[in-house]
């Protein structure tokens, strides 16, 4: 056998050596990681707040033999109804439509071919009102101007990020504090945080007095309105290496 071809044979030989000691040298490392010891964590972080504006949606439904007079009396209503809006402070860029629909309505009979009866229209529009303390009289504004639906009410928070900001911090304390718990009930020493996640975000409470029924009781007040507290509330995951 030639000098050179043997070069070439021992040559093939090394690489193939060397390539199962290069392939396991990085699952070593894999492996460590593997067997570290961890605690997954979840927790939540909430921070009371008072509400700074409020979201209401109301509405003007009305109803005529022909499809052009129900819309001009719910244009006529709609029309007085923004009127007073503006004459109460309510500036234009809070004031959006969120629905406007036109329909036929029916009569039903057995055994009958249901009967045109007319048309209903119905117009609503989404405000923003930021001066809580006015709220109540804007509602009983509008409603003499002419609204006659009120489907909802929200209130919240024209810029949350401080109290968001502040229910992360409570939250990412109570998983530290958490997770040393465990680490002492283990036997063992808090180590790095290895993952953070987050999740979450307020949770507006919900109106449970109908504005019809409160009016009834004070008709000389404006329609009272209780903000109440809003809840904000932030979730938070997060992974602790446990050492010894």
């Amino acid at each position: 056998m030639s000098a050179s071809r043997q070069k070439i044979i021992f040559a093939l030989a090394a690489l193939l050596l060397a390539a199962p000691l290069g392939a396991h040298a990085a699952p070593a490392d894999d492996a460590v990681l593997l067997h570290m010891t961890t605690v997954n964590l979840q927790a939540t972080g909430e921070v009371k707040a008072d509400p700074d504006q409020a979201s209401l949606t109301f509405g003007v439904q009305t109803q005529a033999t022909t499809a052009a007079e129900a819309m001009r009396l719910n244009r006529v209503k709609m029309a007085s109804s923004l009127a007073a809006l503006k004459s109460g402070g309510i500036d234009g860029k809070d004031v959006q439509t969120s629905s406007l629909t036109l329909g036929a309505q029916y009569a039903y009979a057995p055994n009958q071919p249901p009967r045109l009866t007319g048309y209903q229209a119905s117009n609503q529009v989404t405000v923003v009102v930021h001066d809580l303390g006015r709220l109540g009289a804007i509602i009983d504004a509008v409603t003499a101007a002419g609204i006659n639906q009120i489907n909802g009410i929200e209130f919240g928070l024209a810029d949350p990020r401080a109290s968001e900001d502040e229910a992360r911090r409570r939250a990412v304390k109570a998983l530290a504090a958490r997770a040393a718990l465990y680490a002492d009930a283990s036997g063992l020493k808090l180590g790095r945080l290895v993952t953070l996640t987050e999740g979450g975000g307020y949770q507006p409470p919900v109106l449970r007095k109908t504005f019809a029924a409160v009016a009834m009781r004070n008709a000389e007040a404006p329609t009272p309105i209780e903000p109440g507290k809003l809840i904000l509330s932030i979730d938070v995951s997060a992974t602790y290496e446990l050492v010894r």
